[in-house]
């Protein structure tokens, strides 16, 4: 007697995500001229057919992945007269494994690839920097957006690669004030 197996249910919204975790994964740790649409779908267990299904190109799948990298609008979220202590307290004391360093990654690995380069340049100017100048408003936001941005990514950096402040408790204090005023400075100009 045949006894049929029922094929498993598949489940679109989980393997697109799954596919976008292992490109952002690949685009962390590969240049984006290293990386095949072949090899994230290896690391998936799909067909590399299914992952150009879902997201067409190389190309747009890098640009959901830059998408889905950091959470810059959230910097404009809340009350503008207290960005630079929520910015400070988030950079020095944010969580170790908050997926920043991976955001980072992305972008410092496409710095060697034209293609990829562009396509950073381009969505940072759409998606963060042109809100976030005008959040900031007035003559000279797209100055001082790059340097508060500049600033925030030096110590997200700082922070990740070295696992954490290694400093006391009250030297992280006396950092976060610190890095507040200087933030609070640069966006009020």
């Amino acid at each position: 007697m045949f006894c049929h197996v029922a094929p498993r249910p598949r489940n679109a919204e989980a393997t697109r995500a799954a596919i976008l975790n292992a490109a952002r994964e690949r685009f962390a740790r590969e240049s984006y001229d290293d990386v095949g649409m072949r090899d994230i779908a290896g690391d998936v267990g799909v067909d590399a057919a299914l992952v150009s299904r879902y997201f067409g190109s190389k190309e747009d799948l890098f640009l959901k992945v830059l998408d889905h990298c950091g959470d810059g609008p959230d910097l404009m979220d809340g009350d503008r007269a207290t960005f630079g202590d929520r910015v400070a307290r988030q950079a020095i004391f944010g969580s170790e494994h908050d997926g920043q360093l991976e955001h980072l990654m992305v972008l410092l690995r496409s710095i060697g690839s034209a293609k990829a380069s562009e396509l950073v340049r381009r969505t940072a100017d759409e998606s963060f920097f042109g809100p976030f100048e005008d959040w900031i408003g007035g003559a000279d936001a797209a100055v001082r957006a790059r340097l508060a941005a500049a600033f925030i990514m030096g110590m997200e950096v700082s922070r990740e690669m070295t696992g954490g402040q290694t400093l006391t408790p009250e030297q992280c204090e006396t950092m976060h004030a610190r890095m507040a005023v200087i933030l609070q400075d640069i966006i009020d100009g």
